[in-house]
């Protein structure tokens, strides 16, 4: 709006209000007793620009749209922290609320609860994404545990997170004019549900009831890193939306609604194709660079997966990507599953990668 207002145009302005029987040239009396009173005018335009930049939600940095969010009762979701499942030996060791860091890591685990003998759930003191990057490592306790031979990081239950993404606040922020989250509606369940630790995405169905006293209400979630959800997550968002499922309303779900909480299936995609290399280029080394591009468009449609009716993995935009990998030069007769056509998933349904054979 003000990009015009340059020290020099201001200058020129300034100067041409000043009889010309004075001399106005650069390093003349007249310039020099002008030219400080131009520089603030100037920075005060620069900080008019930038007033109008954060006045509005569109344009505006992350902390005024923290603020203008606000007004609208929206605020960042928090990060949270990874749940992990640890295994630990001796079964009959007693490791509840120990806590253990990761080899050549400063993160650090505690044991918050127990999943079965010698299996327990192990969260990260560190809240954010970091914690999600152990699994399969071995953990060293902290204070000595008498009878500890061994203790392993497995599979991640509830994925941390970090603090929401600027862009990610500023798409709700404007969403929130068009989609009303109210009393148990559509919208209402997909905010609530998706504020929850560990949720990624949902989507609400509703169910006919052929015996009473079923579930009429169907939640389908994934976790924060756009997968399938742990049976942990799982429960963890059906004891906050509807603990009792009997309708009576003593969770998020209003009264007369009884709600299941699912995940989405996995469907493998196994891909196969021909590829062409560049010369002096080895398959070894493109291998996981191809995989890790078509790893990537999944994640995309996963990403997706929400706000779309149906999820379709198409064969062009998987030759696209591995035709985007430095190194290879054509690329045809890709099939998915066997098929030279496009994969369509159910509603329900999220692709994951398979086997790649080329």
């Amino acid at each position: 709006m003000f990009d015009q207002m340059t020290f020099e145009f201001i200058m020129q302005r300034v100067l041409e209000r000043i009889p010309n029987s004075f001399d106005k040239r650069e390093g003349s009396d007249v310039w020099n007793m002008t030219a400080p009173g131009t520089v603030e005018h100037t920075l005060l335009y620069l900080e008019l620009e930038n007033i109008m930049a954060e006045a509005f939600a569109d344009t505006a940095s992350r902390e005024f749209l923290i603020r203008r969010a606000k007004e609208r009762n929206i605020i960042p979701f928090s990060a949270t922290q990874a749940v992990l499942q640890g295994v630990f030996t001796p079964a009959n060791v007693d490791v509840m609320g120990q806590r253990f860091r990761v080899p050549n890591e400063s993160v650090v685990f505690v044991v918050t609860a127990e999943i079965s003998a010698g299996v327990y759930q192990v969260t990260c003191e560190t809240a954010g994404l970091v914690g999600n990057q152990f699994t399969g490592l071995p953990l060293i306790p902290v204070d000595y545990i008498s009878g500890l031979e061994s203790a392993v990081l497995e599979n991640i239950l509830v994925p941390g997170q970090d603090e929401e993404d600027t862009e990610a606040l500023r798409t709700r922020y404007f969403a929130s004019f068009t989609q009303y989250g109210f009393g148990g509606n559509r919208q209402d369940y997909i905010d609530r549900t998706n504020a929850i630790a560990g949720v990624g995405a949902t989507k609400v169905e509703t169910i006919p009831q052929t015996i009473s006293g079923d579930p009429n209400v169907r939640l389908v979630i994934l976790d924060g890193l756009f997968g399938s959800a742990s049976s942990t997550l799982i429960d963890s968002v059906q004891q906050q939306i509807d603990p009792t499922r009997d309708g009576e309303g003593f969770g998020i779900a209003p009264i007369g609604h009884i709600v299941l909480v699912q995940t989405a299936t996995r469907v493998t995609v196994d891909i196969a194709t021909t590829i062409t290399l560049d010369t002096g280029q080895s398959w070894a080394t493109i291998e996981p660079l191809v995989i890790a591009s078509i790893e990537a468009y999944l994640l995309e449609q996963r990403q997706t997966w929400a706000t779309d009716d149906f999820t379709t993995v198409r064969v062009a935009s998987v030759d696209s990507r591995i035709y985007a990998v430095a190194g290879v030069v054509d690329v045809q007769n890709t099939t998915l599953n066997g098929m030279a056509d496009n994969l369509e998933l159910a509603p329900l349904e999220i692709p994951v990668m398979g086997v790649l054979t080329a």
